[in-house]
């Protein structure tokens, strides 16, 4: 099977069987997106999502947020994994956003990268889901079930895995399969023991040929 052909296959099946495919993190503003992605570094969406409510509710604007304290900020993530950076990361950023951004979310590659606690994975996630731009945002499943299905072969990084996936995945399906790749990655296609024998990627996949 060629790259090319690997690659049709698994678009043409996540499109079949997964048609709707969105981020899991609950938000209802662009603000409180950037925030609940921050969060979800090296954490489950499933335990950001218990905590942001109280949060959201207690600083509903980059405004709020920013005449807060790290102490503050804290008490309300300390549940998720480096809760103290994670803190001081979400005061900064608001700061920043309220001072240099006039309150509101830039949404350009540059400037999102230069607000505290953001990487260009966070980046990503900001254009594709509250801009609805075409971009590729790779955490560990992205890179992980690439690299298992062989959407990719040998990268290092994620931003190799980035520019693999863009320069084969067609614009206007991009965004939407940063979605099947994390959700297949998160229920099927899992880092310790991946269900194979559940899987209707089976027949493209060059992990399970070699298994």
């Amino acid at each position: 099977m060629t790259s090319r052909q690997r690659y049709k296959a698994v678009i043409e099946w996540f499109e079949a069987s997964m048609p709707v495919a969105e981020t899991e993190l609950h938000f209802d503003t662009t603000f409180h997106l950037l925030v609940a992605v921050i969060l979800s570094a090296q954490c489950t969406d499933k335990r950001v999502n218990m905590i942001t409510p109280p949060l959201f509710e207690a600083y509903p604007t980059p405004e709020s947020m920013a005449a807060s304290t790290v102490e503050e900020i804290f008490e309300y993530i300390r549940s998720v994994s480096y809760p103290n950076n994670k803190a001081r990361n979400l005061l900064a950023a608001a700061r920043m956003i309220t001072e240099e951004f006039g309150g509101e979310i830039p949404s350009d590659m540059d400037s999102l990268l230069r607000i505290p606690g953001v990487g260009r994975k966070t980046a990503n996630v900001m254009l594709a889901v509250a801009f609805d731009r075409q971009a590729m945002p790779v955490d560990t499943h992205v890179f992980r079930v690439s690299e298992r299905l062989g959407l990719t072969t040998g990268s290092r990084t994620p931003l190799e895995t980035e520019r693999t996936l863009v320069s084969n995945i067609p614009a206007d399906k991009l965004s939407k399969a940063h979605h099947w790749l994390i959700l297949h990655g998160r229920y099927v296609c899992k880092a310790r023991r991946p269900d194979c024998l559940n899987c209707g990627l089976k027949p493209f996949c060059r992990y399970y040929s070699k298994s």
